[in-house]
């Protein structure tokens, strides 16, 4: 026979079970808050990455609209130029254009109201325009579908006068003139049985590393060359001391910017006044490859808001009174660096 058991001592199955459900309630309780926490951070995570996506849009499109504002008026600077001109037609570094824009502060005028207000970010706007022409000219390497030796030699000595590689400027001849056009109804086509492929020309200086231009030698080439749609003269008003030099045989760097140095007490009206102020190395300057106005100008814009920097470049054609761009080159956002100088 079993004993029963004494009163009061004997377990009974609600009392064995509450432990175990008192536990398990509380796994529950902290699976929800786990869960419940899981969400709600998820949905404020979502909600921060909207508001930051359109607040980067936002400040895109205000980039955008104040660069293409800061282009539009280098391209009305450019055409007061040329209507104050009246007809002289004379470039030179004298004029309101060359005057590079400082970094200024344009955040006052960004808000509502034109006030400055704590919150708003700071904006500034610098830039400047340069005269292409200044520069030498890849396109002018051909003549009728053929190898210029004059713009060859140019070249040439353009690398000496920088120390550049030799062998950077052939390789940068032989992808050049590969690219060209045979004629202006023929383009030049790989040799039969050869897979090469016909590089592409160039628009602008920075592609020029498509050619076999390595970083340092095209940072050194960058102030002195320039791609431009057609073949074009030297403006001797604008030019460095290097191109100058370089264009004129027999023309040294120190005479060159002797030169330079002349030419800004007083820009040449022409060439004529030009060939008297360089002596006999004048007597080279002839109205095909050398000239005292441009048609062709570079505009850098520059847009720092915060610490964001956003620069683009473009290249205008003015034609009489009419100035037309035609290209427009955004850069990859950078970090704050120095003032546009």
């Amino acid at each position: 026979m079993t004993r029963p058991h004494a009163p009061g001592h004997a377990p009974t199955a609600r009392h064995a079970k509450q432990p175990g459900q008192a536990g398990a309630a509380l796994l529950v309780a902290m699976l929800t808050v786990a869960l419940v926490a899981t969400l709600a951070s998820a949905a404020l995570w979502q909600q921060w990455r909207q508001v930051e996506i359109e607040s980067a849009e936002r400040g895109r499109s205000q980039t955008a609209w104040m660069m293409t504002g800061a282009l539009d008026w280098a391209r009305l600077i450019l055409r007061e130029d040329a209507v104050s001109a009246q007809g002289a037609s004379v470039d030179h570094l004298g004029e309101p254009w060359a005057l590079p824009v400082q970094e200024s502060k344009l955040s006052s005028f960004l808000s509502q109201d034109q006030q400055w207000r704590e919150d708003d970010a700071e904006v500034f706007l610098s830039g400047r325009i340069t005269d292409a022409q200044s520069r030498m000219n890849l396109a002018n390497l051909t003549e009728d579908g053929k190898p210029s030796p004059l713009a060859l030699a140019q070249l040439a000595a353009l690398f000496d006068r920088l120390q550049l590689p030799q062998s950077e400027l052939q390789k940068l001849l032989d992808q050049w003139l590969t690219a060209q056009p045979l004629n202006n109804n023929s383009i030049r086509q790989p040799v039969s049985g050869q897979s090469k492929a016909v590089p592409l020309v160039p628009q602008q200086t920075a592609q020029l590393r498509w050619m076999g231009l390595s970083a340092a030698t095209l940072l050194a080439l960058q102030d002195h060359i320039t791609v431009l749609p057609e073949p074009t003269p030297i403006n001797i008003n604008t030019a460095s001391a290097e191109v100058l030099s370089a264009s004129l045989v027999g023309f040294d760097l120190p005479s060159a910017r002797q030169a330079v140095a002349l030419r800004a007490r007083g820009h040449w009206a022409s060439l004529n006044a030009a060939r008297e102020a360089l002596g006999p190395a004048g007597l080279q300057l002839n109205d095909k490859q050398h000239s005292v106005q441009s048609r062709y100008f570079e505009v850098l814009g520059r847009m720092r808001i915060d610490n964001v920097v956003q620069q683009e470049l473009a290249l205008m054609r003015r034609e009489g009174n009419q100035v037309r761009m035609l290209w427009r080159v955004k850069s990859p956002q950078q970090s704050h660096s120095a003032p546009l100088q």
